[in-house]
Formats: structure tokens, sequence, C-alpha cells
């Protein structure tokens, strides 16, 4: 009785350390899994770089480097939507890995937060109202002139600096600076050109598109980091073979064929 009561004892903590065994390689498993994940921060309201399907899923072009991006350093990606304003702040607290939503690389922003090299290019433009009569950044600059911009872009820090004479109209969103210009309510939108060459193909009966810089110098569009990130010199590598192996040019085939093809015809350097 005693041999069998033995072999049952040992059966059973035979059972039970296997479990033991199976449920720490699970947790294991999970550890590995979790630090393998790569938590991307970017504002879904902005085609066709960041924005939604019908169904919720995320699309884009920021959406698919985002991808490529996690594929290239080997982790599950994880796409959290969050407005423009929450973007740095969520990237400084720990909240997400990095932002991939069209964003300009400033000086003011590398004071708090770090940014990869440059993947994209960028100017601004003027999305006008075509009983404006406007047909240059010199024209918003006059006193009773209304320009719409969206609150922290650079087309509102360039307002603030450069058109004292205008009443500057900020809001959250872009879609709302569009509806106002379309409207007649602003004479003319700031920001850059893709954004104001796609308004303008869906508002064609009432925008004028004023594509042509009015700036000295390009804006760049960089991947945001944490400041001192490891992640910096992964992402900058990636940046560069992307730019290298045509991947780049893969987005613009897909998303920005129309645009690009404008672009070319008024002899304006494209985003990539």
């Amino acid at each position: 009785m005693k041999k069998i009561f033995l072999v049952l004892f040992s059966s059973i903590l035979a059972l039970v350390l296997a479990g033991c065994g199976e449920k720490e390689q699970e947790q294991k498993t999970e550890v590995k899994t979790a630090k393998k994940v790569l938590k991307v921060g970017m504002e879904l309201a902005y085609p066709p770089f960041e924005m939604s399907e019908k169904d919720g899923t995320p699309s884009g072009v920021s959406v698919d480097f985002a991808k490529a991006l996690a594929k290239h350093l080997d982790r599950e990606i994880v796409i959290e939507n969050i407005a423009w304003d929450g973007l740095i702040p969520s990237l400084k607290t720990g909240k997400i890995d990095l932002v991939i939503s069209s964003m300009t690389i400033t000086e003011e922003r590398k004071k708090t937060i770090d940014f990869s090299i440059p993947y994209a290019q960028s100017s601004l433009a003027i999305l006008a109202n075509k009983h404006s009569y406007i047909k240059s950044i010199k024209d918003l600059n006059v006193e009773g002139k209304k320009v719409a911009v969206k609150k922290g872009s650079t087309g509102h820090i360039y307002a603030k600096d450069n058109l004292q004479n205008a009443e500057i109209l900020v809001f959250d969103k872009e879609a709302a600076c569009v509806l106002e210009v379309v409207q007649g309510k602003a004479d003319g939108f700031i920001y850059d050109q893709l954004t104001i060459y796609k308004n303008y193909a869906k508002n064609m009966d009432t925008t004028v598109p004023l594509l042509e810089s009015f700036q000295e110098n390009y804006e760049y569009w960089g991947v945001a980091l944490k400041k001192n990130s490891p992640l910096k010199a992964e992402v900058d590598e990636f940046i560069k073979q992307a730019k290298d192996d045509g991947t780049f040019d893969t987005f613009a085939d897909k998303y920005l064929t129309d645009a690009k093809n404008t672009f070319d015809e008024l002899n304006i350097p494209f985003f990539f």
C-alpha cells in the first residue's frame, strides 16, 4: 500500500511540477512578447498619411511606415490614436515609444524630445477661398484678412510670427480650417503643400491652391522619440535603408500618385 501511495504521490508531484514549469515558461514567453511591442502614436486624422478605415483600422503612409519599421526591429506593433496635442506628452511619459504622425522637426520641439533623421520634406502652402483673390502670402498679411490655422502646427507658428496684420483663427482640427475657407469665413488656410493640394481636390469649386513655397527653407518630418531613446540609431538605420531600397517610393505609389504627378508638373520637390 505504501509503495502504491509513493507511486501516486510521485506521479502527482511530477504533474504539479510540470504544470509549474509550463506556467513559468508561459510567463517568460509573455514577458518576452511584451518587450517586443512597439507602441507608435499618431493622430489618425490626416489622410493619406494617418487615417482610419470605415471599420476603424488604422491606414495610410505613416501606418505602413510604422509597420515596416516594426518588422525591421522584430517587434509587434501597436498603433495608438492620440490627439495631436497629446502626442508629445504621451511620448515623454512613456505611454508610447515613438511618434510617426507627419511631425515637423523644429528647434523648439528638440528641446524636450529627440528626432530621427528626416524621412520627408515639405513646405507650407495656402488654400485660399476662390473669392478672396489671394495670390501670395503677402496678400494674407493685410488688415481685414482672416487666416485659419491648426493649433500647434507649423502653419500656426508661421502665422503668429509673420502675419501680424491678419486675424488668426485657430482650430483644433484640419477639417475645421478647410471648412472656414470653403464657406468664405476665412481667406486662407496655411498648412503643408500636400494637405493643401488634397483639400483643393475635394473643393475645386470654392478654393484655389497656392502650392509654391513662401518659406526660405523646407520643413522636414522625422520620427519623434523620447530623449536619449536607445531606438534612435535603429530608426535612423531603417530610414536610410528605406530610402535606398525604394520602400518610401512604394508608399508614394500606393497613396500619393495624383499628388506626385501634380508636383512634378509644377516642378515642386516631392515629399520623399
